[in-house]
């Protein structure tokens, strides 16, 4: 087995086993768990749900249902790909808690036959993703961290804390590493020459090293020590990341040592996800 093969299995195995925590979440859901209005603004837990279905749905290749509204008339939909995510989340607001598990198990069903019977030379093919134009592959890399931040939304609109730790959760923070170049130096306009680490702690536990040379990059290490270390527990960073929560009010929970501003600065700027 290849070391390619191998990522690919890796990547397709963490993104169904994803799906199946989701369904042993929702399982165990009661009506009023699925209705209830979620962290999320406009949407209930079903609401997330139908989206994952939704989303997968469309990478089934399956079209979605027709508007029935003016569906950026709603204030949390900002733009067309939002819009076509309200015509799916529209489509099944109507159906019973067991119809939508079923309906979550069925597309992910599907989708994991299909993910399993890929070649390599298709999950290496090029592919729109959500950042950018890259591969396939990339793009289910990206589905790892959509679908394990929205479990994480579903627990935290239901007071289920859990599977903070592990593939899924490293897949995300990950997804975020792959980030922070951008972030530390466009977003937080670090200067040349600077340096931060993320000291990540909790469910998962990473040291990333972000430097600034002609462009800011995340680095094995640095030669230097940082201009500012950031404490930060993995599921406060992948909140503030996904924008979730609000960077300034998050500000007293992180440790930083060194430049307090340029911490400050990289902390307002780590929102990344719409």
């Amino acid at each position: 087995m290849t070391d390619s093969t191998s990522a690919k299995d890796r990547v397709v195995k963490t993104l169904t086993d994803e799906w199946g925590h989701i369904a042993d979440l929702m399982s165990g859901c009661s009506g009023e768990e699925w209705r209830r209005q979620s962290i999320l603004p406009g949407w209930t837990v079903q609401d997330i749900v139908a989206h994952m279905i939704g989303t997968e749905c469309m990478l089934a290749g399956r079209t979605a249902p027709p508007a029935t509204r003016d569906l950026k008339a709603s204030d949390h939909v900002r733009n067309d790909i939002a819009a076509m995510n309200e015509q799916w989340v529209d489509s099944m607001r109507e159906l019973s808690p067991p119809e939508m598990l079923e309906r979550f198990r069925q597309i992910t069903e599907i989708r994991t036959e299909s993910l399993r019977s890929m070649s390599q030379q298709e999950f290496d093919a090029p592919s729109w993703t959500p950042a950018g134009q890259a591969t396939y592959g990339r793009f289910m890399q990206i589905r790892v961290y959509d679908c394990w931040l929205h479990e994480q939304d579903i627990r935290d609109s239901l007071g289920r804390p859990g599977n903070d730790s592990g593939p899924e959760a490293a897949t995300a923070v990950e997804e975020i590493a792959l980030a922070l170049g951008f972030i530390v130096g466009k977003k937080a306009g670090a200067p040349q020459g600077s340096a931060v680490t993320f000291e990540i702690t909790g469910g998962v536990t990473r040291r990333i090293h972000v430097a600034v040379a002609e462009r800011a990059a995340v680095v094995d290490r640095l030669e230097a020590p940082a201009d500012v270390t950031l404490h930060v527990a993995s599921g406060l960073f992948v909140r503030i990341a996904g924008g979730r929560v609000d960077p300034a009010a998050s500000v007293e929970q992180i440790v930083m040592d060194g430049d307090q501003d340029l911490g400050r600065r990289v902390i307002a700027a780590l929102p990344f996800t719409i």
